[in-house]
């Protein structure tokens, strides 16, 4: 017998249904949304080479970081952005970030239009959250936004070529392009 389960209707709700579950899904204004699985060399670079470079910068006693399987609560649902950074809790069953500082998306074909539309509102809107970055798999170009200290976004500021770096001046961190995009050619 096919026993088919209550499809979520709110945030908590998909997080309880959604674990344990195989493949990648994201629950966007009341509907789960099936995600790309497989993604490329390139992708896997950007998302281990961009956490490996915070892990360097920040205090695994105050931040958590990670890439792709730990949820984002947006106001309209839950995300699982590429890269992601977090103060730190003693909470360790939580299912989703709680003061999330830094998201990162790293761009397909697929998601170019959500990157750049619907994720900016989505993680623009939270209250925590101090910068967006967007990354080209493609070649050395970024995006980021940034909150500046009176709490209003700028950007996208584009940043493209190897020897530039990103700085994430509330965060104290600096990312090295040219070390990201290593052995990465378009």
């Amino acid at each position: 017998m096919n026993v088919q389960s209550k499809m979520p209707a709110t945030a908590d709700e998909f997080l309880r249904w959604n674990e344990g579950r195989e493949g990648r899904r994201e629950f966007v204004r009341g509907k789960v949304v099936e995600m790309m699985i497989n993604v490329t060399r390139a992708h896997a670079r950007l998302a281990f080479r961009l956490s490996m470079q915070l892990g360097r910068q920040l205090d695994p006693s105050r931040y958590d970081i990670g890439a792709g399987e730990f949820a984002v609560r947006t106001k309209d649902g839950i995300r699982f952005p590429d890269v992601y950074v977090d103060r730190a809790f003693d909470t360790l069953q939580d299912l989703a970030a709680r003061e999330p500082l830094f998201v990162a998306e790293i761009l397909s074909s697929s998601s170019y239009i959500k990157d750049f539309g619907e994720k900016v509102a989505d993680y623009t809107g939270l209250s925590t959250l101090r910068y967006y970055l967007v990354l080209s798999q493609d070649e050395p170009r970024l995006w980021l936004w940034s909150r500046d200290a009176a709490g209003a976004w700028t950007g996208p500021a584009q940043i493209a070529g190897r020897g530039e770096v990103v700085v994430l001046g509330d965060l104290d961190v600096s990312i090295d392009v040219g070390e990201l995009y290593s052995g990465i050619e378009n």
